[in-house]
């Protein structure tokens, strides 16, 4: 591994420290071992030690050369004085004790000395006297010097200062303390890539992963950095290459960099320039001679960096401004080191947002292609999201008003956004000031605007409700409801594929919404459940699935809403989707029966009127999915209320079908709760299924039940 000691004697000196301390330690064992001839052969062997160290150490003294104050102390301390050829065994382990507790003190006493300029370090580190806090360190570790932190700390202070060979000498020590120390390999990575050693930069990073497995991302990152800076490094030494054999890509490109740069010339004349430089730079080699020839720095021409930053552009300062997003297209495209550098320039990052917005169409369309090459990549969306991003979702959205290709674009690129935390976290901030507002417009006039692009929109806003926060202020909104139903009135069979795809979205949308409880659901529960209950007619059977789902979760916020379903005939609406045996939609639908069978005495008698002896239901109960078999199992329950429901049951395989799951082992405890119930009812309501529970050995099961039936 990479933490092999550079000083040979050094760690020859530590090695016989470590041994010395061994055999110590032995001695001491055989001092206390209750074998009188183990006790005696340790106490000759200490006497012989204590004579032969008495008459070297005048010689130590002497002899004893100087080494670095900071590194481990590696000469062992003399015995006290007190102790003599002469003492007993209890003499002597009682003199061994006082020195131990006088050493422990000593480094107690030396360990608070060492956290203290620890601390005084760290607060030098943070204010960036880097220097002060080396000293500091240093200090501390002249006080204690096998202190692990110590080490790291001030080797992190060695890589400020770009000293790289003492940040890894540090390392080694630090392992040497601890030799699991993650910090250590880390910064000692850092420093091995900063001096191109990138073999060994692996090996550290690597080790991280061995000692750490849940540091997997961070030694992701940290290979992928490595990668790409040998990558840099071996592009650059090939364009090296290159230009001293008479590249003609890297004559051409030095010699327009220097025209670009001129002052005092025409728009023009720095628009055709830039224009020839965007054709040359597209080849890997060309990108290289274009960041190795500072090509980023043509923002220091006072022409072009107005056209970037103007308010308002004249029309040639528009074709300079599409000559330069072209430009960094080309040397960007594929080139993560060259989409670093951009964003890295003043004024770029911060201009995006301002080109985005700026309304004019061949700008915006350059802007969102250039985006694009960053966020389509985890890297490219990590460089972006060092920007302030927190108007993004704004000015993005609104290009769903555009009938061009850059509604797509724009949409491509917050979905790609919208996976990433920090971005939802900027989003934040401006939802309900800026992106509420726009986002009801846009589904006001859903007519009027590019539908297909839309519809992304609302699932881009459909993905940011796994958010807790960024979901519970949508579900607040009042406006967002509003919008949401005008959008769902204008849907008739005949409406376009792409309006349709709007509807499938925002009810998509509602559901997650759905997953809050607030009083604007409930004030909303009835329009919303209406609306959907229409819906269940569509010819378009996703919309189908989706009303139903959103009806599954807005019922439980309002009876009004329950009532008013039931009256427009939602009970054989979902035993008709139940029949046809869709997954998904079941699931749905007998969620929602269970919730219409809770609290209407109507909805218990439809399902008995319109499901023929429970075979819809007892069908259900031998679901393998435990929610479906939870809910069947629920609905059943309800309807045994209804007079003559337990009779119609009479011959069914109910019984069995009760039992199997109220004495099985489901993991959700409602499957067993609801099936007891039933099976409960089913036996208070008509005795007669006693029989057949008695033949199938099921009173224990029955018996045990009685405690959910207490409870209902």
């Amino acid at each position: 591994p990479p933490a092999m000691l550079r000083d040979e004697a050094t760690e020859a000196d530590f090695q016989r420290f470590l041994r010395q301390v061994d055999d110590v330690t032995n001695l001491l064992q055989g001092l206390n071992s209750p074998d009188s001839a183990v006790q005696e052969k340790a106490i000759a062997e200490t006497e012989k030690r204590l004579r032969e160290q008495g008459g070297s150490r005048e010689e130590e003294e002497e002899s004893r050369t100087t080494v670095n104050r900071t590194l481990i102390n590696t000469s062992v301390r003399a015995f006290p004085s007190g102790i003599n050829a002469g003492l007993t065994s209890d003499g002597f382990l009682a003199a061994l004790e006082k020195d131990a507790k006088e050493r422990a003190q000593r480094r107690r006493r030396n360990e608070q000395l060492a956290n203290a300029l620890k601390e005084q370090g760290n607060e030098a580190f943070r204010e960036g006297d880097f220097a002060l806090a080396i000293q500091r360190y240093s200090e501390g570790l002249e006080k204690l010097r096998d202190k692990q932190e110590l080490y790291t700390n001030r080797a992190q202070a060695y890589l400020k200062l770009c000293e790289y060979e003492k940040a890894i000498s540090d390392c080694e020590w630090a392992l040497k303390c601890n030799k699991n120390c993650l910090k250590a390999y880390f910064l000692m990575g850092k420093a091995h890539l900063a001096l191109q050693h990138f073999t060994e930069a692996r090996q550290c990073y690597e080790k991280m992963l061995q000692i750490d497995p849940q540091k997997e991302k961070l030694v992701k990152d940290c290979v992928s950095e490595a990668r790409l800076e040998e990558k840099r490094l071996r592009e650059e030494e090939r364009a090296e290459r290159e230009a001293q054999a008479g590249n003609v890509a890297a004559s051409s490109i030095q010699e327009l960099l220097q025209r670009i740069s001129s002052p005092g010339q025409g728009i023009l004349y720095y628009t055709g320039g830039i224009r020839l430089l965007a054709e040359v730079v597209s080849s890997c080699t060309g990108q290289t001679f274009f960041r190795t020839n500072n090509g980023f720095s043509i923002l220091r021409n006072e022409t072009v960096r107005g056209a970037l930053c103007a308010e308002s552009r004249s029309p040639a300062e528009v074709e300079l401004c599409v000559s330069l997003l072209l430009l960094w297209r080309a040397a960007c495209a594929g080139n993560e080191e060259n989409q670093r550098l951009l964003l890295a320039q003043p004024h770029v990052g911060a201009q995006l947002a301002e080109l985005l917005s700026s309304g004019t169409p061949q700008i915006q369309r350059e802007t969102l292609a250039l985006i694009s090459l960053y966020s389509d990549n985890e890297r490219g969306r990590r460089l972006l999201l060092r920007q302030d991003l927190s108007r993004w979702l704004q000015i993005l959205l609104a290009f769903v008003k555009s009938t061009d290709a850059r509604a797509d674009s724009a949409m491509n690129i917050l979905s790609d956004l919208m996976g990433e935390e920090r971005f939802q976290a900027q989003c934040r901030a401006m939802l309900s000031t800026g992106v509420l507002p726009l986002f009801t417009q846009l589904l006001v006039c859903a007519g009027q605007v590019n539908q297909a692009a839309l519809a992304r929109g609302m699932g881009v806003l459909g993905s940011l409700c796994a958010d807790v926060g960024l979901r519970a202020q949508l579900a607040q909104s009042r406006e967002c409801w509003q919008a949401c139903l005008q959008l769902l009135d204008g849907c008739p069979d005949g409406s376009s594929p792409e309006y349709q795809q709007c509807v499938f979205a925002v009810l998509g949308l509602m559901m997650n919404l759905l997953l809050e409880s607030n009083g604007t659901i409930q004030d909303f529960a009835v329009p919303i459940s209406g609306r959907c209950l229409a819906l269940l007619n569509h010819q378009d059977g996703r919309i189908v699935t989706r009303a139903t789902g959103v009806l599954s979760r807005v019922l439980p916020a309002s009876p009004s809403a329950v009532e008013e379903v039931v009256k427009g005939g939602v009970v054989k609406k979902m035993l008709k989707f139940l029949k046809a045996g869709g997954h998904l939609t079941s699931s749905y639908a007998i969620r929602t029966l269970s919730i219409c069978t809770k609290s209407s005495s109507r909805a218990q008698e439809e399902l008995l009127k319109w499901d023929k002896r429970f075979q819809v239901l007892l069908k259900l109960l031998d679901s393998g999915d435990e929610l479906v078999v939870g809910n069947a199992a629920f609905c059943l329950s309800q309807c045994l209320l209804q007079p003559g429901a337990a009779s119609a049951l009479l011959g069914s395989a109910v019984v069995q079908l009760l039992l199997r799951q109220a004495g099985g082992d489901a993991r959700r405890t409602s499957v067993q709760q609801n099936s007891a119930i039933a099976l409960g009812r089913l036996c208070v309501a008509e005795p007669r299924h006693i029989h057949q529970l008695r033949k199938l050995n099921g009173l224990a099961i029955l018996n045990s039940s009685m405690k959910y039936l207490h409870s209902t």
